[in-house]
């Protein structure tokens, strides 16, 4: 390992000390939250930096295995700001629990550093690697509550699916690595390249590892028909935890995608185009439709985010029709998504903070009179979440749609199931606004008194919110730049 490549892997290195240190202060201060928060993200601001400085220039590491580009950067960054969220909206849900506040931060950061890892891939053995170092943290997080039996089962349909997906995908790559003679991203773009110009057939060998990797991914992403695990795994575990699920590994397995699909596959893209557009439409169409006849508010959600990545595969879509504003609308919508769906998710953690208060839309009647604050902001994040203007929700639907109208053919039909899937949305999300200001509380409880760092986590995610709607090109560069990195 030379001198260049150590600073080309500062910021995976840095999170893993980061890691380290917060194993560190919990045994020198047992018990003791607060320098567990400050270490924890005073470390991911570090951080953050790091990926600043070492994504200002390209740069590769171990004979190219490890790309740092702006994609790379892009994509790091997010999963600082996904990880730094969670941990500050866990404490007010943790504590009255008796939940140890700092192995669920720990376990937090080393899933971020295998999210890390995957967005620097160039490798789809070092892909795969990071591939499980950031779902194998998450299966520890969803059966966090172990006293809890729907948090234990919730983490054992996660496990056993999450493993079954991998090996799976496991299997694609070797038939990929045996059919073309190496694991390189752009190497095995370079093999495919003859059969995309027609001087070769697809053999029936790479038809069947696209197939499995292509499943795989799916699983990853919870993608109808591979959605079964997600309802069980976020209505069991931790509301905090259940937030990052609902966003960390979906945006983690969006990245495989791009690594993969996008490098490796791209010269294939006419033949996993087809099954990216029946994967888009059945499960935006499935996600909404179940969504509609939920009484939980977090089953809804999760149900609501297998409708989400189905808007998000139809930004692939179209990419691989040829715009590449598809891709960088997905990346857009990947950004927006996660900080209004945290957010909502806060909320109801918010709500939960008294032991024994469940997610059910009852909790919720009466909200906009008990917690006005808290109120509006969950009817912005859902007003987010169903694309109202002038929230990010609203430009990241517009983009993904836009973009399959123009690239035609069966990608345009998409957007128009696209905008009826996002008007039947409405009537689920609005339907909890309507418990909030409209309907009577269910008890007489006393309003709770929540965190500080609860509120500047909400505060970072409603601005966020809005600023990503209302300026959009706030965001719009960074993602032209991550677009064009591997477009």
């Amino acid at each position: 390992m030379s001198a260049a490549d150590l600073v080309t892997i500062a910021p995976l290195a840095g999170a893993v000390l980061v890691a380290i240190a917060v194993i560190v202060v919990d045994l020198v201060w047992p018990g003791r939250p607060d320098p567990v928060l400050f270490v924890s993200l005073a470390g991911l601001a570090v951080v953050a930096g790091l990926i600043v400085v070492t994504g200002a220039t390209a740069a590769s590491a171990f004979g190219g295995s490890y790309t740092v580009d702006a994609l790379t950067t892009f994509l790091d960054l997010l999963f600082v700001a996904i990880v730094g969220l969670t941990i500050a909206f866990g404490p007010d849900y943790l504590r009255p629990r008796d939940l140890p506040l700092a192995e669920f931060a720990t376990v937090l950061i080393f899933a971020m550093c295998g999210a890390m890892l995957i967005a620097a891939s160039s490798d789809l053995l070092l892909l795969f690697l990071g591939l499980e170092l950031m779902v194998l943290p998450g299966y520890l997080l969803a059966g966090y509550h172990k006293t809890d039996s729907y948090s234990t089962e919730g983490a054992i349909k996660y496990f056993l699916l999450g493993s079954f997906s991998s090996a799976i995908f496991l299997f694609g790559l070797a038939f990929v690595w045996g059919l073309t003679g190496t694991t390189r991203v752009a190497g095995v773009a370079e093999a495919l390249s003859g059969i995309a110009a027609g001087s070769a057939v697809l053999s029936p060998g790479l038809a069947m590892g696209l197939a499995f990797m292509t499943t795989g991914v799916a699983f990853k992403i919870a993608a109808v028909p591979f959605h079964y695990w997600t309802p069980d795994a976020y209505q069991g575990s931790p509301t905090p935890i259940t937030g990052y699920l609902s966003v960390g590994p979906k945006v983690g397995a969006f990245a495989v995608i791009l690594r993969l699909f996008v490098e490796a596959l791209g010269p294939l893209r006419e033949e996993w185009l087809p099954v990216v557009v029946v994967l888009a439409a059945i499960t935006m169409t499935l996600g909404n439709l179940v969504a509609l006849t939920q009484t939980n508010v977090k089953r809804m959600l999760a149900y609501s985010s297998i409708a989400h990545t189905g808007y998000m595969l139809v930004g692939l879509a179209a990419y691989a029709a040829g715009r590449m504003e598809g891709l960088e609308g997905l990346l857009f919508y990947g950004a927006a998504y996660s900080f209004m769906n945290l957010g909502a998710f806060a909320v109801v953690a918010a709500l939960q903070k008294r032991a024994g208060v469940t997610s059910g839309l009852d909790t919720f009647a009466g909200l906009g009179r008990r917690e006005p604050v808290l109120g509006i902001l969950m009817t912005l994040f859902l007003l987010s979440l169903t694309g109202i203007p002038p929230t990010a929700g609203f430009f990241a639907k517009a983009y993904v749609v836009l973009a399959a109208v123009q690239a035609g053919g069966g990608v345009a039909f998409l957007a128009v199931i696209a905008v009826l899937n996002a008007a039947a949305a409405a009537f689920y999300y609005l339907r909890v606004v309507v418990y909030m200001f409209m309907r009577e509380p269910r008890t007489e409880a006393e309003p709770l008194r929540h965190g500080r760092l609860l509120w500047v986590g909400l505060a970072a995610a409603t601005v966020l919110t809005i600023v990503f709607g209302v300026f959009p090109n706030a965001l719009l560069d960074a993602v032209g730049a991550a677009a064009a990195a591997i477009g």
